[in-house]
C-alpha cells in the first residue's frame, strides 16, 4: 500500500453500561468482536467501561469497584487484542493508592500494553475528587495492521484544557483517543472540533449512548485536516446519534501525514519563549474555586 494513501478505522464503542462488571466484560468483549467484523484497526470504549463510571461519594465502595491495571478484567481485552489482530482502548476504575484512578489502557494488535493513561484533569467539583489525579501525558507507537501510528490519550474534562491536546502533538501523536462520560451537545464537540484543527491532529472520543446517566451518544471523530489545497472542508470524519452502536471512524492517516508537513497549525510558528503564563499556578478572581485540589 501506498502510505500516502494509509487509512485507519478507529471503532467508536458507544454502549450502554450494565450493573455489574462481570456483564460490563461481556459485553465489552462482544462489542470489539463486532468492531473487528466492522474492519476496526482500533476499538474504542466510553469512559471507565468497567463500572459504567458508577462513581459514589463512598470511598470505600469506590475501592471496592476498582480493577487493577494488569488484573483479569484488562487482561481479557489483552488476550482478545492478539486473537482479533486489533487494537482495543479499555478504560477502567483502576486500583490504585490512595485513591483510585480513572484510566485507559491501550493494548496493540499483539495483545502487548503499549499506553496507559490516568485521567489529568478530574472533575474535582463533582465525586471524581474521589479519586487520584494522573501526573503526566504520554504518546506511544502503536502497532496496527497498516502501519504505525503515534497515539496518545486523554479522558473527558481533559479536553476542555487546550494543554492537554497541545502537549501530545508536542510529543509527536497523530491521533489523540478520547474516552468520554457526559452530554456530548455542540459546545463540547467544537471543543474537540478546534483541539484537532489548531493541533493537526486526529481526535477521537467514544461516549455512552442515550439512556446512561448525563450521556447523549454523540461519539465522534476529528481528522483534523482543515484544508484541501485552498478549499476549507469541515474536519468531522464521523458522528454517531444517541443510538447504542459500533460506530466505525475512519482516519485518512496517510493525507493527515503530508497535510502536516506543509500546513501553518501545530508547532511550527509558536512562540514558547512568551507562554510562561501558561505554567503560572496564580490563580486569580474571578476562577478561584474552594474545591480546588
Amino acid at each position: 500500500m501506498n502510505p500516502q494513501d494509509v487509512k485507519i478505522t478507529v471503532a467508536l464503542l458507544q454502549l450502554r453500561p450494565c450493573t455489574k462488571q462481570e456483564e460490563n466484560l461481556k459485553k465489552g468483549l462482544e462489542a470489539c468482536k463486532r468492531a473487528k467484523a466492522s474492519g476496526a484497526d482500533i476499538a474504542l470504549f466510553p469512559e471507565m467501561w468497567s463500572n459504567g463510571y458508577a462513581l459514589t461519594w463512598d470511598r470505600e465502595q469506590n475501592r471496592r469497584a476498582a480493577v487493577p491495571a494488569d488484573g483479569e478484567f484488562t487482561g481479557a481485552f489483552s488476550a482478545l487484542a492478539k486473537e482479533l489482530d486489533m487494537a482495543i482502548a479499555v478504560t477502567f476504575l483502576e486500583r490504585f493508592s490512595p485513591l483510585p484512578r480513572n484510566s485507559v489502557r491501550l493494548f496493540d494488535r499483539t495483545g502487548r500494553p503499549v499506553l496507559h493513561y490516568a485521567k489529568v484533569h478530574t472533575c474535582d467539583f463533582d465525586v471524581e475528587r474521589n479519586l487520584t489525579r494522573g501526573e503526566a501525558f504520554s504518546t506511544a507507537e502503536l502497532n496496527t495492521a497498516k502501519g504505525p501510528v503515534k497515539v496518545g490519550a486523554m479522558i473527558c474534562y481533559d479536553r476542555e484544557f487546550p494543554e492537554s491536546a497541545r502537549i501530545l502533538m508536542l510529543k509527536g501523536a497523530e491521533l489523540i483517543l478520547v474516552p468520554n462520560a457526559c452530554p456530548m451537545e455542540i459546545n463540547r464537540l467544537s471543543q474537540l472540533r478546534a483541539r484537532a484543527y489548531e493541533n493537526m491532529t486526529a481526535i477521537a472520543t467514544a461516549n455512552y449512548a442515550a439512556g446512561t446517566p448525563d450521556c447523549n451518544g454523540h461519539s465522534s471523530a476529528f481528522d483534523g485536516i482543515a484544508y484541501r489545497g485552498d478549499c476549507p472542508r469541515d474536519t468531522l470524519v464521523a458522528e454517531a446519534g444517541e443510538e447504542e452502536g459500533i460506530y466505525p471512524a475512519v482516519i485518512p492517516l496517510g493525507e493527515l501525514r503530508r497535510y502536516r508537513e506543509s500546513e501553518c497549525q501545530g508547532n511550527a510558528y509558536r512562540r514558547p519563549e512568551l507562554y510562561g503564563e501558561l505554567i503560572s499556578e496564580k490563580i486569580l478572581p474571578p476562577f478561584v474555586r474552594g474545591d480546588r485540589r
